[in-house]
């Protein structure tokens, strides 16, 4: 008659050691199941922010000194984009292929008279900058008082000496789809964090 062999009863080192196995595995299993699911979570909230900053609120680097002293070159700000926008409003706007900002100074179908000494009136009606450092009549070759077309925007800069806006014929009033959205926040430099008006 043939013994049957017996298997051996595992060692407890080597009970211990498939323990630690499984758990390892386990553990990877997890981890990777975690990465996996952060990974689709930080693209789901990337691509939701490129989609925000691109349809509702695109982020703006500033170039050059017009608005002066309200936005300066360098400074980073967020729009907002709408399709009508008030008197005293900063706007981003599309000219020649540039992105610009300036001040809306009078809508559609309103009047606008600048007189030698820079005092904007619109309708008749002075109007109140207190944003402005200094007036000035600056490049003015249109003929005033102008009456702004449908659809469009008489724009100006701040530093009024030397921006270069709807005073100009080359420029004149913006059309409402050249508009990208109307400025409201200053995220950079981080002491001018604020809203803007």
């Amino acid at each position: 008659m043939l013994k049957r062999k017996r298997k051996k009863p595992l060692e407890m080192p080597e009970l211990s050691q498939l323990k630690a196995e499984l758990k390892r595995e386990r553990y990877q299993r997890r981890y990777g199941s975690v990465l996996r699911s952060t990974i689709y979570s930080l693209v789901v909230v990337a691509a939701c922010a490129i989609l925000v900053a691109v349809l509702w609120m695109p982020v703006l680097r500033i170039y050059g000194n017009s608005m002066t002293p309200t936005v300066s070159a360098g400074e980073i700000v967020v729009s907002w984009k709408g399709s009508s926008f008030a008197q005293g409003d900063l706007i981003a706007m599309y000219y020649a292929n540039k992105l610009l900002v300036k001040r809306v100074i009078a809508g559609p179908g309103e009047w606008v008279d600048i007189d030698e000494d820079g005092n904007v009136f619109v309708n008749e009606k002075p109007l109140d900058e207190p944003y402005l450092v200094e007036k000035a009549l600056g490049d003015c070759d249109i003929e005033l008082p102008f009456q702004v077309p449908e659809d469009r925007y008489f724009v100006m800069g701040d530093h009024r000496s030397t921006s270069a806006d709807s005073r100009l014929a080359s420029i004149g009033p913006i059309p409402a789809e050249d508009v990208v959205g109307r400025i409201i926040f200053r995220v950079w430099p981080v002491e001018r964090f604020g809203p803007l008006k």
